[in-house]
């Protein structure tokens, strides 16, 4: 399934709450993919999933250096079952936003460790694609 439609899916919802580990995918400069594990958070109403890393992490500078318009994706599986967001990333450093995107991964997942260099990339999504029928 595809698009527009998945966003008000409530199975495709709840499948964004269970615990799962979820991959991000970044451009590097020479284009190629960087896919790496992560948490991640997806708040429908806003149309933002959401990653907390270290400001100094390969996937928060991916997206920095492809500036304005950066293109990331996450995705996350369980057998047959699957979820994508694609859509356009920032990193996003502010305090308040960051606090947010924890408190959203610690409901999800568990506390994260300290990190002062935390920042959040926020992926306002502009695609989405799955299928997370029952098994």
């Amino acid at each position: 399934m595809a698009d527009t439609h998945l966003r008000s899916d409530p199975a495709y919802l709840a499948f964004w709450e269970e615990r799962h580990v979820g991959f991000l995918s970044t451009s590097r400069r020479d284009g190629t993919h960087h896919l790496v594990p992560v948490g991640v958070t997806y708040d429908s109403e806003a149309g933002v999933a959401r990653v907390i890393t270290s400001s100094t992490s390969k996937k928060a500078r991916n997206i920095i250096d492809g500036g304005p318009g950066a293109r990331a994706a996450v995705s996350q599986a369980d057998g047959a079952r699957w979820a994508t967001l694609e859509g356009i990333a920032v990193v996003n450093d502010d305090p308040a936003a960051v606090a947010d995107a924890v408190e959203r991964y610690t409901k999800r997942y568990h506390p994260p460790r300290a990190n002062p260099k935390r920042v959040v990339i926020e992926i306002t999504v502009t695609k989405t694609m799955g299928n997370v029928k029952p098994r």
